[in-house]
């Protein structure tokens, strides 16, 4: 009896002593994550619900203030109009461009390897970096885009100062720079389709279209899922593109819920304004997650 409960209490010491380990080495962690994530998160949503002067400190509660303010602001709804434009603009065009590509890279094919890699480079390039080439490509005297479509007789087009034209501008780039990693997604989904399907369905006669829309599109349905509700998510969270090519313009006509976030915290210093648009972006891109 004795050497069992000298067992419990150096067990129990042994455990304070782990515990107090990983405290130690997990502290600089915990640090970061309250400071910068987590402090953050809640303060926010307490200035939602405030007026707060960031240069002299004073704050005013103004109850649900900005979140009615928000709700009557026709330019929050144009921007919101715009965000939605830009995320359905770009994410069908990116998924059957990347699940085509990664279609083709399924099969036995020279120099895939290589292919797989080009067309994954843009997804680890910096999107501050990669807006600024595309601000030079998109250059109506001597950028690469007007002198490419040129051939096909269009003329010269003003892409990112014409309102119509800067938002496809930024969905031809936002495609360019997410199509890789979902090219990637597609190709393991692709890849852990069993061949005995396909040899089934061989025997009885089918050929390659319907091979691919009974067996592949079905089989193919939890990763595409996947990628369409990251892909929502990505696109209402867009703001670097936005910043660097256009700014939010012409005349607003670019304007994104994170960009417009950023106007009202940094440019006007209306922060619980700008928490009260935060927190609905929050809730929509929870609702996103949600589903997977």
């Amino acid at each position: 009896m004795f050497r069992s409960s000298k067992n419990i209490a150096v067990k129990q010491k042994y455990k304070k002593g782990d515990f107090l380990s990983a405290l130690l080495f997990l502290s600089p962690t915990l640090v970061i994550f309250t400071a910068f994530i987590l402090f953050p998160v809640f303060f926010s949503f307490y200035l939602s619900f405030h007026s707060w002067n960031m240069f002299s400190g004073d704050t005013t509660f103004v109850g649900l203030e900005n979140y009615s303010r928000m709700i009557q602001d026709a330019e929050f709804w144009q921007v919101l109009g715009n965000t939605a434009v830009y995320t359905f603009g770009t994410i069908p065009i990116n998924m059957a461009l990347s699940l085509w590509v990664a279609y083709l890279l399924n099969k036995k094919l020279k120099g895939k390897k290589f292919l797989r890699t080009a067309f994954f480079a843009p997804v680890i390039i910096s999107p501050v970096a990669a807006a600024v080439i595309w601000r030079w490509m998109y250059d109506p005297n001597f950028g690469l885009v007007n002198y490419l479509i040129s051939f096909l007789g269009i003329g010269s087009i003003n892409w990112l100062n014409e309102p119509t034209a800067a938002m496809f501008a930024l969905i031809i780039m936002g495609v360019w720079k997410t199509f890789g990693i979902n090219m990637i997604l597609f190709s393991a989904g692709l890849q852990g389709i069993p061949d005995n399907y396909y040899e089934a369905a061989e025997l009885d006669g089918a050929g390659k279209w319907a091979k691919f829309y009974h067996i592949t599109i079905p089989m193919l349905a939890p990763t595409t899922f996947f990628i369409m509700i990251m892909s929502m998510i990505s696109s209402f969270q867009v703001f670097d593109i936005v910043y660097v090519l256009t700014s939010g313009g012409p005349m607003g006509s670019t304007k994104v819920l994170v960009f417009y976030v950023y106007e009202y915290a940094f440019k006007f210093f209306e922060m619980g304004y700008a928490s009260a648009i935060s927190y609905f972006l929050f809730a929509v891109l929870l609702c996103f997650k949600s589903s997977i």
